[in-house]
């Protein structure tokens, strides 16, 4: 676009969690930035100076000022505590559900609609397939409360029960676990976080240029059909392109402290992914769990490679295919969506604390399907990005209780409910294209990036005259540095 457009738009994120916006009267209760206070703004060796930063939809953002502590001891003790037998009932009951709607179309609904019209069989067995979708994805989050923890006090029961549980959706257990649970300790950082992780400026241009490079402004805008050819590719093969490939993780393996990671890139062939114990994103004394966790792979293989031989090639694609597919599609959908959001910061090393990744995070709500289905995973994620080892069941409650502490600093997008949670998947394709600064600001403020596109949706990216190449703050094993994008200090 030789000229860029700024079509700007009001959130439909909540009053109480929205970023406040430039022309707004604040009541903070934010602890001052002085030697004594301990508020994390305060720790910085340089305070955020110069214009606000905006977020997208151009609210004012101010970064977090409360701790993990006061986050913990917001919320009540028995939040905590998890209890196996209720865990285990909603194990039975979504097995229940998985079991009844199979045998209810495979038995009675198919078998009625034989002498209609092939269109009647179709739409039937695409509602089987779409119901059988939800109920596996309600045990995909049972699995990942057991990868957390949260599922059962014991840790015998959570990975027994975590591992089969995955393992019948395809999904490899601790291999998932271990790398999950770095992508919790390193949210929203820049050069650390394991999954959709934003590219730069530079890095988007690149790879719309043909790797020329151009400016933002000399791209064309990106049609409404290349954005849904995108958003399906990434539905249908999002999540096993980031298990074989590391698709949208970061890049910066040579950085592995056991120097497994030296000449090891995301992509084909690259040798990072989640099946080889020899993959960057492990240690090697994790090497047991991950041969375990293909273990768990083959046996289902195996299962359906004899579901094959017994019954036929197309019915089992029917029976299993198509809902792995649908659990995948809404596994992507809900990971994509709790990360990428115009309200969102990034932030690179300098400026990254956990904290500040795991208020980098939003709440949506899907209305019956989310809460009892999917067992709140879309409706409470901030929550159990501060303390994942709390329960599903219990993190309405807690989420209720650090709102008191996060402020303006809670977000939550929940107007529209199910229908707002899949118009908020096409807006954040639209909007959420690349990351970089706000203009002209100073300080730690440098550190934190906000998604910007090139459709002229909110604030407009910083012009290219402003941008500057910076080196990463944090330096790999080697002394090797990230070139980013970042706006220049001088005019």
């Amino acid at each position: 676009m030789a000229t860029t457009r700024s079509r700007t738009r009001k959130s439909s994120i909540s009053q109480t969690s929205t970023p406040i916006t430039s022309n707004s009267t604040v009541n903070s209760s934010a602890a001052s930035l002085n030697s004594s206070s301990t508020s994390l703004s305060s720790m910085a060796e340089k305070p955020t100076t110069g214009k606000p930063m905006l977020d997208t939809y151009g609210n004012e953002f101010k970064i977090p000022d409360f701790t993990i502590k006061q986050i913990h001891d917001a919320i009540p003790k028995h939040c905590f505590k998890s209890s196996t037998l209720r865990s285990m009932s909603y194990v039975l009951r979504d097995g229940l559900l998985i079991a009844g709607n199979f045998i209810g179309f495979k038995c009675y609904i198919i078998p009625a609609l034989a002498e209609q019209h092939v269109a009647t069989r179709v739409a039937a067995w695409g509602t089987y397939a779409f119901l059988q979708g939800l109920f596996g994805t309600g045990i995909w989050v049972l699995a990942h409360e057991c990868g957390h923890g949260a599922f059962s006090p014991s840790k015998v029961v959570n990975d027994t029960v975590g591992w089969i549980l995955h393992s019948s959706l395809l999904v490899p257990f601790w291999s998932w676990k271990i790398s999950h649970g770095k992508h919790h300790k390193a949210t929203g950082h820049l050069e650390r976080d394991m999954v959709f992780v934003p590219k730069s400026r530079e890095e988007y241009s690149r790879r719309y240029a043909g790797g020329i490079g151009h400016d933002i402004a000399e791209l064309t805008e990106e049609t409404p059909i290349a954005t849904l050819i995108h958003l399906v590719l990434q539905q249908v093969f999002g999540w096993p392109m980031y298990l074989i490939n590391n698709v949208t993780g970061h890049n910066f393996h040579e950085r592995q402290s056991e120097g497994r990671g030296v000449g090891k890139k995301n992509g084909p062939g690259g040798g990072v992914n989640h099946f080889d114990p020899r993959s960057p994103l492990y240690e090697a004394k994790d090497a047991k769990w991950i041969i375990m966790s293909d273990i768990g792979i083959a046996t289902t293989m195996f299962c359906l490679y004899k579901a094959v031989q017994a019954f036929g090639a197309w019915n089992i694609f029917l029976w299993y295919g198509l809902p792995y597919i649908w659990v995948n599609h809404w596994l992507v959908a809900i990971t994509f969506l709790q990360h990428t959001d115009p309200s969102l910061p990034h932030y690179h090393p300098e400026t990254w604390t956990y904290t500040r990744g795991a208020a980098a995070t939003i709440d949506r709500e899907f209305g019956f399907i989310g809460r009892h289905l999917l067992h709140g995973i879309i409706e409470t994620h901030v929550a159990h990005h501060f303390v994942s080892s709390i329960p599903f069941y219990k993190a309405d409650e807690a989420t209720e209780a650090i709102k008191k502490v996060m402020g303006n600093h809670y977000r939550s997008d929940t107007k529209g409910g199910a229908w707002g949670f899949v118009r908020a998947l096409w807006r954040s394709a639209r909007w959420c294209q690349f990351v970089e600064p706000s203009a002209d600001v100073e300080g730690e403020a440098k550190g934190v990036v906000f998604f910007r596109n090139r459709n002229g949706f909110g604030v407009p990216p910083v012009p290219r005259e402003k941008i500057a190449v910076r080196p990463s703050a944090v330096k790999g094993k080697e002394g090797v540095q990230v070139q980013v994008a970042e706006v220049s200090d001088s005019e």
